[in-house]
């Protein structure tokens, strides 16, 4: 897909790996449309891109509701739409309200963009998704079973989009990192909750934190030759390998890996 002079689309982009793309797609000469509920961080992504000469929209949007996606991509044809916008889980099996708030934001926000624009996209025979998932969503997530089933879902629902529309010229990227230089990582690295820090300390054993913008290029990269799957952490790969390859096995070196953790 040619992303000079695209319009791009961007939930959860006032920091981190959202911050990133932004970045990343307007380098590559994009229009960028950018929506976040942190106002602040927010303005400082804008700022910095529009300081850097790029064209930048930017409004206070939550991902997880319909009307405020809707006035994302209202009054300008989007070329691509970036889910990226995310939240941690509850520790353990979390409370019902937990699971409606992970669910919101993780997959059905995913669901309420495509519904939006794959008409639009259906129409003018192109159009390209992008769901920001994790190696959680191929793998699995100690201590977070909000986040595990959630990334689960939201690579079926890239799967199942790629499948679905390919034939009418939609292209579909699912991005899934492991551990991240992201705030949403240090929080959960630091909280007072020995079951959230477990959880954490699963993803920065597991390989080495890497950057924001590593994981944007590759991003971009993607996007630009028309890929499904990025996987920035290559390693995710083999495990993905060993767990269809015997998945008994892999639960049970799972389990032996979450024993470690606990000491």
């Amino acid at each position: 897909m040619d992303i000079d002079n695209s319009v791009v689309a961007i939930t959860g982009a006032g920091s981190g790996i959202g911050r990133a793309l932004a970045q990343s797609f307007a380098a590559a000469g994009a229009r960028v449309v950018l929506g976040d509920v942190d106002d602040a961080g927010l303005a400082e992504t804008t700022e910095r891109l529009a300081a850097g000469g790029a064209t930048v929209t930017s409004l206070r949007a939550d991902a997880s509701s319909a009307d405020d996606i809707a006035a994302m991509i209202a009054d300008r044809p989007v070329d691509v739409f970036v889910a990226n916008a995310g939240v941690v889980g509850a520790p353990g099996l979390g409370a019902e309200a937990d699971w409606d708030r992970i669910l919101e934001v993780n997959l059905r926000a995913h669901v309420r963009a495509a519904r939006l624009l794959v008409p639009q996209w259906q129409t003018r025979g192109r159009g390209h998704f992008v769901s920001v998932a994790s190696a959680a969503g191929l793998l699995t997530q100690i201590g977070d079973a909000g986040y595990a089933v959630t990334k689960h879902a939201a690579v079926g629902f890239a799967e199942w989009l790629a499948v679905t529309y390919g034939d009418d010229g939609i292209g579909v990227t699912c991005v899934c990192p492991m551990g991240v230089d992201t705030a949403l990582l240090s929080a959960i690295r630091n909280s007072p909750d020995v079951a959230v820090r477990l959880g954490a300390d699963s993803v920065v054993n597991a390989g080495t934190v890497i950057s924001p913008r590593e994981v944007a290029e590759q991003t971009v990269a993607a996007v630009r030759d028309g890929r499904f799957l990025v996987l920035p952490h290559p390693e995710v790969h083999d495990m993905v390998a060993g767990k269809v390859a015997d998945h008994d096995r892999w639960i049970a070196g799972m389990q032996r890996y979450q024993r470690s953790l606990r000491g």
